[in-house]
């Protein structure tokens, strides 16, 4: 609570709205909010305090009244309404209007935009300066409505994808001092380790590095120690940067809580483990797949997220262009046949076929799918997860699948060859079968079954397309600026368009606060469709070469990585150093 009216005197940068001053004690007490024996322990608090703090902040530190109450009196005495406001009923658009610095530097919130005003919570009603540099931020006319900071806060910490600053702040606050000495001692035993690993500090720890990373954005948490040193790092966009170095002593400790966590055996440090969790943030399930390394120096740790909202996007969220994406939904409409997600790990290929699976999801026919493990819960669908120790395989699973009579089936990857042949009988006998496959490119995708084992007549008989794909940064939007055409930079670009439109601007992200210096904020994806025609498959049934097949998919118009990079460079989107590490062996 931290409104600037709750003295019994105005300040000097408040602006009321009233005739005479704001008396904040008087206030609540003409409204029954609270008795006058409690009005006078707070002013006799507050004088013993030295006025360092706040009439309606000692009011509600004392429980005589909640923050809300006050805050709503306030807000009433001002003319402004007062609001409870959530997640649920906030706008991440609408966020987006301010920056990140400015909304959790004043703790504001925008709400509505509604013919050219915005309505923005705040919790400072009378703080005109305030509502001035919103309306010369947002470069539009304010509207204000009164809400606690503490509902802001978690408002913008569940929509912004970095706002971590308050809780972290806290939680930081929370480990210094006393605290911080229970783990400052060498743990050699495993005794001590599990008992340090329970221990508030640790929780504290683990609990901070976990949602942070999920606010972050993160992918992947690394705890690894080295020669007297312990660092976290997550990956964030497919690229890792350190969050943080915590004290080497905690290594062990932190470590056990992790393994408690994901029911690993703590005693055990010479072998590789492997164990999941789930955690509510921000009222969300977010699943952590854990894996354990021996190193030289201890275990390392990292600690794989998967969350929900970023698993599910929709194809149209992705990046294809209209042709390719209208194309792509055509050949996942085919009554049967196999159509594959082709890349690199990390590369998107689940969120695609996630992206799929939601868009042939309907009451009228049976999706199955066969996961290791299963990533996202999809309302609707039959999900089995493998389990190779109790020998439930890729390809046993999907035997036991065809006697469940499924319509379209969608199988984790096809990593062999029993895998990959009951998958092309199963498109062969009337399934549409969607499943993913490691290859650099997507005409690849054909000579990789065949070196599998699927003899060519049958892959031309059962293929339907092949998706490749690849996830490029995006340029940071708050930081993005435009980039000199050098004479290099310009015979480059040339040699890439191969004769198309030259790109006449670059741009790059020049680094802030909100990308963490990187230039970079997002991913999207670029990507390639291989649908083969009539005479591409007469050649896959003959067991063509894969330069024979490329050859005819370019004559048909085939648009290739590179080539669909090269449009978002030109729409500003990605830098050109990002399309060559993306598109340099594909």
């Amino acid at each position: 609570m931290s409104t600037r009216t709750e003295t019994n005197t105005p300040r000097a940068d408040a602006a009321p709205r009233t005739d005479k001053p704001i008396r904040v004690g008087d206030l609540l007490l003409e409204k029954g909010v609270i008795t006058q024996e409690q009005l006078t322990q707070a002013l006799a608090d507050q004088k013993e305090r030295g006025h360092k703090k706040l009439l309606g902040e000692i009011i509600v530190e004392l429980k005589f009244a909640s923050e809300e109450q006050v805050l709503e009196v306030i807000a009433g005495a001002y003319g402004v309404p007062f609001a409870r406001v959530s997640p649920k009923i906030a706008d991440a658009k609408i966020i987006e209007v301010l920056t990140r610095e400015f909304l959790e530097k004043n703790c504001v919130l925008p709400l509505f935009l509604v013919n050219g005003k915005l309505t923005v919570a705040v919790h400072e009603p009378s703080n005109v300066f305030l509502i001035e540099e919103i309306e010369k931020a947002a470069n539009c006319p304010v509207q204000v409505v009164a809400a606690t900071a503490k509902d802001i806060r978690a408002t913008l910490q569940a929509h912004l994808p970095n706002a971590n600053v308050f809780v972290i702040d806290e939680m930081v606050e929370e480990m210094k001092g006393e605290d911080l000495t229970l783990v400052e001692k060498q743990i050699t035993d495993l005794s001590n380790a599990e008992e340090s690993a329970n221990q508030s500090p640790v929780i504290k720890l683990v609990n901070y590095l976990i949602h942070g990373s999920v606010q972050d954005g993160a992918s992947d948490i690394h705890i690894e120690c080295g020669d007297g040193y312990l660092r976290v790092r997550y990956r964030v966009d497919g690229s890792l940067y350190e969050k943080m170095r915590p004290p080497y002593q905690m290594h062990a400790a932190v470590v056990s809580r992790i393994k408690i966590m994901a029911g690993l055996d703590i005693s055990e440090r010479r072998v590789p483990q492997d164990g999941g969790f789930t955690v509510m943030v921000n009222k969300r399930p977010i699943d952590l797949r854990v894996s354990t390394m021996p190193g030289k120096f201890g275990e390392k740790v990292v600690m794989r997220i998967i969350d929900n909202r970023n698993s599910m996007t929709g194809l149209e969220k992705m990046g294809f262009n209209f042709a390719m994406l209208e194309r792509l939904r055509q050949t996942i409409r085919q009554p049967n046949g196999i159509v594959l997600v082709t890349g690199p790990t990390g590369s998107g290929k689940s969120t695609t076929l996630y992206g799929m699976l939601s868009e042939l999801a309907d009451d009228t026919v049976n999706i199955c799918t066969v996961e290791d493990p299963v990533e996202y819960n999809l309302p609707g669908i039959n999900q089995f997860q493998v389990n190779e120790k109790a020998g439930f395989t890729f390809a046993g699973a999907l035997r036991s699948l065809l006697r469940q009579d499924p319509d379209i089936i969608m199988l984790g990857e096809v990593r062999d060859q029993e895998t990959a042949k009951i998958a092309t009988q199963a498109a062969l006998t009337g399934h549409l079968l969607l499943s993913t496959l490691h290859t650099n490119d997507s005409t690849s995708a054909v000579t990789r079954l065949y070196n599998i084992g699927v003899e060519p007549y049958l892959v031309a008989a059962s293929i339907r397309g092949v998706l490749a794909q690849r996830l490029l940064r995006k340029v940071c939007s708050n930081c993005k600026e435009q980039v000199e055409m050098t004479a290099p930079i310009k015979r480059t670009l040339e040699k890439l368009s191969n004769g198309a439109a030259p790109i006449e601007t670059l741009y790059k992200g020049a680094g802030c606060a909100k990308c963490r210096n990187t230039g970079y904020a997002g991913r999207v994806g670029i990507f390639e469709l291989f649908v083969p025609d009539d005479e591409t498959l007469d050649v896959i049934s003959r067991g063509g070469s894969l330069q024979e097949i490329r050859r005819l998919a370019k004559a048909n118009g085939f648009v290739t990585l590179q080539q669909d990079g090269l449009e978002k460079l030109k729409a500003g989107i990605t830098t050109l150093e990002e399309l060559f590490s993306a598109t340099a062996t594909g």
